[in-house]
């Protein structure tokens, strides 16, 4: 049975992965260069929305990656950067 850590730790690596992906999404034209392929005012604002929505995810990914490893970290006696002198709905609401 694996331990909590080595899960948490193949989730950083699959959202690792994830954000991959997201970021090709985001990368992709949404206009091609096909002539006869007239995109719809529609289909271009959706393509928008869903680059704004792959690199949102993006940055949610990365952030929560970033809270878990300090996690991690303070779990195996590291540096935390946690600010002690605030509640937990302080801290969470950043």
């Amino acid at each position: 049975m694996m331990s909590s850590k080595d899960t948490k730790l193949k989730i950083i690596e699959a959202g690792h992965r994830a954000v991959e992906q997201l970021i090709k999404v985001a990368k992709e034209d949404i206009i091609k260069h096909d002539p006869e392929d007239e995109l719809s005012a529609d289909r271009l604002k959706n393509a928008a929305a869903t680059k704004k929505l792959a690199i949102f995810d993006a940055f949610e990914i990365l952030n929560r990656i970033e809270v878990e490893r300090e996690a991690i970290e303070s779990l195996d006696g590291g540096s935390s950067k946690v600010d002690t002198r605030q509640g937990f709905a302080e801290r969470r609401s950043k």
